[in-house]
């Protein structure tokens, strides 16, 4: 993002003038019967009813280079900038603070992006459809990244970000087993060391900043929780506990390492956490799911379901504003999955599997 001011403690924190606004565009979003009509449409009147929604500006400025999918999905990521933009626009001290470190996700989001996209083959055009914008990578080392030819040319990218020393560390790994995991879980931990860095004991932090660290603390648990069961699926000989993220509570570096290997001791052992209520739907996927993906949606839903519940049971504190913008990312998401399975000829159902929704 540019324009973005540098992190202050100072000036005065206005929760209640955020959280009025956000709590405004959180009503504009799509909902289950959006969707329902959606994954029924053909991709010419997906866009015809984001134009009539409030992606209008976006469609309308971007309708003259593009056409079909391409349109709907920089459309979308368009959008999403502009809203995030707008969120530090609003925002003044701490919960400035908070929301530009939390944003920094989205830097993570594209470097793994473009990892995954050289990995593939895609071209450069392929992947930048796929960048959201809306971190603090600059446009200039985005454009170098995406048009990268090979993983460690990318990575030579990266320097001076937080990433490189890291996808350094994790590349004889990447090489050894020719699986991506290693880079992506050197990423996610990268931006998750970042982002709790710095902020005081939970024990001594005031209110606002305690909400904040036990909504981080259940996204790095959750993180840690997906990273290890990815490596498990994976078959790739790698100790987990050289991935884990620091900061969460569900367990530590050397429960992850005993459990990784045993899916039904790793669920067991979720559902005695603090965790089992608000993740028993997605352990049930995880015990009877062929595959990951329906675990991971199964997380995803409920990530966003426990920013809400704090963002109920706290209605003026940073963790609305993070509950928006996890749901702002579900929407995109959700979306260009609907238009991408429309064009692939997808049905319905097929369609609604794919898509996270509470």
């Amino acid at each position: 993002m540019s324009g973005r001011r540098s992190f202050s403690a100072d000036g005065q924190t206005n929760y209640e003038y955020v959280v009025a606004r956000v709590r405004s565009r959180r009503a504009a979003l799509f909902d289950e019967n959006d969707y329902r009509k959606l994954v029924r449409m053909g991709t010419g009147e997906i866009a015809r009813f984001m134009e009539e929604s409030e992606y209008e500006r976006e469609m309308n400025a971007l309708g003259a280079r593009y056409s079909g999918v391409d349109l709907i999905e920089y459309a979308l990521t368009e959008n999403m900038a502009r809203h995030f933009e707008d969120l530090l626009r609003w925002a003044d001290g701490e919960v400035y603070n908070y929301v530009a470190r939390y944003l920094r996700r989205f830097d993570a989001w594209n470097v793994k992006t473009v990892l995954r996209g050289i990995y593939s083959g895609a071209d450069a055009d392929a992947i930048d459809s796929d960048l959201i914008r809306a971190g603090e990578l600059d446009a200039e080392t985005l454009d170098r990244l995406e048009n990268a030819d090979t993983i460690e040319a990318a990575i030579e990218g990266l320097e001076g970000t937080i990433f490189q020393e890291p996808l350094v560390s994790a590349f004889d790994d990447f090489e050894a087993q020719e699986l991506l995991v290693p880079l992506e879980n050197a990423v996610d931990r990268s931006f998750y060391e970042q982002l709790i860095e710095g902020l005081p004991d939970e024990n001594r932090a005031d209110r606002a900043t305690q909400l904040y660290l036990e909504f981080l603390q259940a996204e790095i648990d959750f993180r840690n929780l997906r990273n290890a069961l990815r490596l498990a699926r994976s078959g790739a000989d790698m100790d987990p506990a050289e991935y884990y993220i620091d900061g969460g509570q569900l367990f530590d570096a050397g429960e992850v390492r005993t459990l990784v290997g045993d899916v039904e001791r790793l669920v067991e052992h979720v559902r005695e956490s603090t965790y089992g209520e608000d993740l028993s739907t997605a352990l049930d996927d995880l015990e009877s799911a062929v595959d990951l993906i329906g675990f991971e949606h199964a997380l995803d839903a409920a990530l966003l379901e426990y920013a809400d519940t704090l963002s109920y049971r706290y209605p003026v504190s940073i963790t609305a504003v993070l509950s928006y913008i996890l749901a702002k990312e579900r929407e995109i998401d959700n979306i260009r999955a609907i238009a991408r399975g429309r064009e692939s000829g997808l049905e319905p159902d097929e369609i609604e599997r794919d898509l996270v929704m509470l």
